[in-house]
């Protein structure tokens, strides 16, 4: 079988050719006018930001020192030649650790519990009215515009050390950051059920409640558990200004140049994290398919 194959007029060709060049041309031009901007823009933002690279390298060997430092015992060995040595308070540590996880927790069940309450009326397809939906953001923005350690300085002034003051801003933070996401999720439902229950008479909470949220549940449950992951990290910061947990036993053997401490309950937090990372990873695979576990 023969297949027949056109050929253009040479004029023709030369013509095509040559828009295709200009294109090929034009498309380079503004590729390399947007390098050039954003490499502008960089330098500009650097210099208003006082990034100094001379002072980079000229101290980048003091960041260095640190980290050597803190892998060596007070005897001069590695900290990995005696663990009975550099793990000397594991015990303590972790009753600390497991405080930090438990303000995480509960902050952010506490916030996805507020999430949950407050998405519907932030959500366009779903609130009530618009200036409910106007406030509600403005709510939710407020609460996740704000450092959750500012909050925790905040709390820690009016309610005194420990963890209440970390549970309280974790919760406030979760529950700006998740009700965005909840909120997003929820415009994105199909709202055919929706039109579908309200045919029938039913109330704007039954409208939620049998149609939107069997859409969404599987969603929410997935962000709560990144959210968690996430809380973990801020609540052993947080512990820098007092809201108990881990941290607040961090920045103590910083501040009393405790080396190897420092880099003993840095090690714990890191493996904690990297232990719950895997494990909401695998939870959320068995809940909602392989496609969650990214």
């Amino acid at each position: 079988m023969t297949i027949a194959v056109s050929i253009l007029p040479e004029q023709q060709l030369a013509a095509l050719n040559a828009a295709y060049r200009q294109a090929v041309a034009r498309k380079r031009l503004r590729l390399f006018a947007g390098a050039v901007l954003f490499i502008a823009a960089l330098i500009l933002a650097a210099i208003g930001a006082e990034v100094n690279l001379r002072t980079l390298f000229a101290y980048f060997g003091n960041f260095v020192s640190y980290f050597d430092r803190i892998l060596t015992l007070d005897s001069g060995q590695r900290v990995w030649t005696d663990p009975g040595e550099w793990l000397w308070g594991w015990y303590k540590w972790l009753k600390l650790l497991g405080e930090t996880l438990l303000i995480s927790y509960v902050g952010t069940l506490i916030g996805a519990v507020c999430a949950f309450c407050l998405n519907f009326f932030a959500a366009e397809n779903t609130s009530p009215a618009p200036w409910l939906r106007f406030t509600v953001r403005r709510l939710l923005e407020f609460a996740r515009t704000v450092p959750g350690i500012v909050f925790a300085l905040i709390f820690v002034m009016a309610f005194g050390l420990g963890p209440m003051a970390g549970v309280l801003a974790i919760a406030i933070h979760s529950t700006g950051a998740l009700g965005k996401l909840f909120a997003e999720i929820v415009e994105n439902a199909d709202m055919k059920p929706v039109e579908g229950v309200r045919s029938t008479g039913a109330s704007w909470l039954s409208c939620m409640r049998f149609a939107v949220l069997p859409q969404v549940s599987a969603g929410y449950v997935s962000y709560a558990l990144l959210r968690f992951e996430i809380n973990v990290r801020e609540s052993s910061v947080m512990g820098f200004v007092g809201a108990g947990g881990i941290g607040q036993e961090l920045v103590v053997a910083i501040r009393k140049f405790y080396y190897s401490d420092v880099s003993a309950i840095l090690l714990m937090i890191v493996v904690t994290i990297f232990i719950i990372d895997i494990t909401t990873g695998w939870l959320r695979a068995r809940l909602f398919g392989k496609d969650a576990r990214s």
